[in-house]
């Protein structure tokens, strides 16, 4: 039996699996988690210790119809200056919580469109942020930037301020693709922003590509990242398009019957990983690619990637704080998440205090579900001695959770005294693989395709 013969067996091509960017995924979060638990979570991070901040700009001044985010269009800049405001207020409730000497070891702005921020804007938050929680040694401030929305003078604001990492969504550079997505943005208005960001000494570029596109054949998506690669950035995700009109009502506008199949996923991943793989790019979890000096591969080759809701990271720090509307915390006691809309964020924050509306605590069996699905979804491996080591589980008890998720894929995967692990040929099943280890019902929410 072929490869794909017994991946189709397994029901890749017609499992819908979550990204396992959390555990347990957002559908499970509840109203029993916050505001206060926020608080406490906060004042728990110890003295001298280290964060990461998110921060989140909701708005954008056209809508992609391909993206599911949260976010709002608008056409003039007076909303986001309000809200800007609503920001600055909400980092300094955070102060309020915070012990002494706490530095970030990340800071990444996000959207929406995070470049609609005048560059007056961008310097007061960039002020009132690192007044509160200062940069620590060696780390990223990292931006997602918009190539239609971006100028010499915001650049500037950002890279005074200390942005050294940015992040561009490509998506495709086919025109036709684009237009059909919603998302027209050409190779050389691409090009130029990059040329922009890098002669203000920002060294480190992200970009995003996708797969699964309508109307994208394996000779389009080569010839996408033939374009890319011209730009050499350090890292590349390579995301698959989820199409999920009922959750993103935006996505009515892309004609379902122009999406590959989920055999053809495949094939157009497959294309691009071959590209990428022999441009010298190191392989980094399932969708990612790093040049081999960049830190996410080195933290790959070193056991030490990790993975949260900006999905692979090389980041330790035990807590990540999100700011704005819909924006995810996660602290060593569980998640909590903001209010999703604009207007009752913003009601809360005026009116003093966080505006958590769910979140989930953590138990036991979530943290050690958590690191099994983590580590697979990292390393493709899952250290029995490790997770004896590190959790409050019997032997017998992990063996048992190991052998039942092996089970249903045979040779795909690997199971001996060391633990668990997925060969080269068994890694398109890895989210079903990770899978087996969520004791979650997985009904509550329609999730993305596996491949």
């Amino acid at each position: 039996m072929n490869d794909e013969s017994q991946l189709t067996r397994l029901g890749l091509f017609d499992a819908r699996v979550p990204r396992y960017t959390s555990y347990p995924t957002a559908p499970h979060f509840s109203p029993s988690v916050g505001p206060a638990d926020m608080a406490d979570w906060i004042r728990a991070v110890p003295e001298g210790g280290q964060i990461s901040l998110y921060l989140h700009v909701p708005f954008c001044r056209r809508l992609c119809w391909f993206c599911a985010c949260r976010t709002q269009g608008t056409r003039t800049d007076d909303p986001v200056r309000a809200y800007a405001q609503v920001l600055k207020d909400e980092v300094a409730i955070l102060a309020r919580h915070l012990a002494p000497g706490i530095t970030l070891s990340r800071l990444h702005w996000g959207g929406g469109t995070p470049t609609l921020l005048p560059a007056d804007l961008m310097g007061e938050l960039i002020e009132t942020i690192l007044g509160v929680v200062p940069l620590g040694e060696g780390a990223e401030f990292s931006v997602e930037i918009d190539p239609n929305e971006i100028d010499e003078p915001r650049l500037d604001a950002l890279a005074a301020g200390g942005m050294n990492r940015a992040s561009i969504g490509v998506q495709d550079f086919d025109p036709d693709i684009q237009k059909t997505i919603g998302r027209e943005q050409s190779y050389e208005l691409t090009a130029r922003a990059v040329d922009m960001i890098r002669a203000r000494g920002v060294r480190s570029l992200n970009t995003d590509i996708l797969y699964g596109l309508p109307h994208q054949t394996p000779a389009r998506i080569r010839a996408s990242v033939e374009k890319l690669l011209t730009l050499r950035p350090d890292r590349v995700a390579l995301y698959g398009y989820a199409h999920v009109p009922w959750m993103a009502r935006r996505q009515q506008m892309i004609p379902a019957d122009a999406l590959p199949t989920p055999t053809e996923r495949l094939t157009l991943f497959e294309a691009a990983r071959v590209m990428f793989a022999g441009a010298g790019y190191d392989e980094v979890g399932i969708d990612h690619f790093a040049l081999p000096s960049d830190g996410l591969a080195v933290a790959a080759r070193e056991g030490r990637l990790r993975r949260n809701f900006q999905g692979y990271t090389d980041d330790l720090a035990t807590a990540l704080v999100g700011i704005g509307a819909s924006s995810i915390s996660r602290f060593p006691q569980g998640y909590v998440q903001n209010a999703a809309g604009t207007a009752d964020h913003v009601k809360a924050i005026r009116a003093g205090g966080f505006s958590v509306t769910r979140g989930h605590r953590f138990s036991d069996e979530d943290r050690l579900r958590g690191r099994l699905i983590e580590a697979l979804m990292c390393d493709f491996r899952i250290d029995r001695a490790a997770i004896l080591r590190n959790f409050a589980v019997s032997a017998g008890a992990l063996d048992r959770l190991l052998a039942e998720a092996a089970a249903p894929f045979g040779d795909m995967v690997t199971l001996d005294a060391g633990g668990l692990s997925i060969p080269v040929r068994g890694r398109p099943l890895t989210r079903m693989i990770a899978r087996a280890f969520d004791a979650y019902d997985l009904s509550k929410a329609g999730h993305s395709p596996a491949v």
